[in-house]
């Protein structure tokens, strides 16, 4: 999987990729942050991962190429130590709907908010 087009939508805060494959996807900002690949995020095995809240209006202030396969991405909230795999992108756009309803499931459980005010 290579991506034959990125584009950061600043304005709208949507990362916009498309792939060799014909698939293109449009993947918000805190999506992309709330399902870093960080260890910050997904901490170092099974069962570490940190709970993101507060992340609905985080931007991304850059992208930046990582050799010839990933993104840094670089968000306002002061994140930048995920590198995102094309790989990874990929899947984030396949099962973005699936992903988003589970985080969203696991926000309400833990009583947390997409808002930064609580």
């Amino acid at each position: 999987m290579t991506p034959t087009d990125i584009i950061l939508h600043q304005k709208s805060k949507v990362l916009e990729v498309a792939f060799d494959d014909d698939t293109r996807y449009k993947l918000p900002a805190e999506f992309l942050r709330v399902f870093s690949p960080s260890a910050e995020v997904r901490g170092h095995g099974k069962g570490q991962e940190t709970l993101q809240v507060g992340k609905r209006d985080v931007g991304i202030t850059s992208i930046e190429p990582v050799g010839q396969y990933a993104l840094k991405i670089n968000f306002d909230d002061g994140h930048d130590t995920g590198l995102y795999s094309w790989e990874y992108l990929h899947e984030m756009g396949q099962y973005q709907a699936g992903m988003w309803h589970d985080y969203l499931g696991k926000l309400e459980a833990a009583g947390k908010s997409r808002d930064s005010k609580q």
